[in-house]
């Protein structure tokens, strides 16, 4: 997903609590400058300031990150001549979405009892599928006489 120039994440939105594929492709890649550091942080404040180093490869500079709790992620790059591209002074600045609760799995959920008792139900239903079946195919011929063996060539 590329949100603004230059700027690709590996997934089409950002959710708190995930990690997050950062690719920068701006002036730092395109100069071809051999570090480059991104400085992030989250919310108006720019709390939890971080920065990392990225990693060159033929797409661009990439690193991930871990999303926090937060409306917004917000990123400046810097290279190792503290040289800054910082959107000309309004640093990048992204929306983070919460997660959506149908999504998370609550930990009732994980018991393995309901599993068991599916599971014994299943084997209870083809009892009696089994009984049915025989019922069915055994019970006219016993009361027509009709139940002699097939006999099996040796």
């Amino acid at each position: 997903m590329e949100l603004t120039k230059n700027i690709f994440f590996n997934t089409d939105k950002l959710v708190e609590n995930t990690v997050v594929k950062i690719s920068y492709t701006g002036k730092f890649f395109i100069d071809s400058v051999e570090e480059v550091y991104i400085h992030y942080g989250f919310g108006v404040n720019w709390d939890n300031v971080e920065e990392k180093k990225m990693e060159k490869t033929e797409l661009g500079f990439q690193t991930e990150i871990q999303l926090q709790s937060s409306e917004t992620l917000n990123l400046c790059f810097r290279d190792n001549n503290n040289n800054w591209d910082n959107n000309d002074s309004a640093n990048y600045i992204f929306q983070i979405e919460k997660k959506e609760q149908s999504l998370v799995v609550q930990e009732e959920d994980l018991s393995i009892a309901p599993a068991r008792r599916l599971r014994r139900s299943y084997i209870w239903s083809k009892k009696i599928r089994l009984a049915v079946y025989k019922i069915i195919t055994y019970v006219p011929r016993i009361i027509s006489g009709n139940y002699k063996r097939k006999l099996t060539d040796n």
